[in-house]
């Protein structure tokens, strides 16, 4: 049995952004993810061949996508993203934590 806390300790410099992985077998991958200012690169698009769940735990991002309007997340929202739905975080707050909780689902059509 693991237990922890998704608001935790982060590191007071956080030159990259903090990947954790909080449980994972062959088709859940459950990861706490913490942005200071950090964004995907100018080129280039996410592009999964999975289904990802997300959702901003604290803070604030935008999500940018190349055939839709851009989506601003703040506390408890969500998205749920299809496989193959391109997309990058074009913003997250520069002076504060942003935390995720990503959902990584692999070899399912149904969620």
């Amino acid at each position: 049995m693991d237990i922890g806390t998704i608001c935790g300790e982060k590191p007071a410099n956080l030159d990259d952004e903090l990947f954790e992985s909080l449980f994972a077998d062959s088709r859940v991958t459950i990861e706490r993810i913490v942005s200071r200012g950090h964004i995907s690169p100018k080129t280039g698009w996410h592009d999964q061949a999975w289904h990802e769940w997300v959702m901003v735990v604290k803070g604030r991002a935008v999500l940018s996508f190349p055939d839709r309007d851009d989506v601003v997340l703040t506390p408890g929202d969500y998205v749920n993203l299809p496989p193959h739905c391109r997309h990058r975080v074009s913003w997250t707050d520069p002076d504060n934590d942003t935390i995720w909780l990503a959902v990584h689902c692999r070899g399912s059509n149904d969620v």
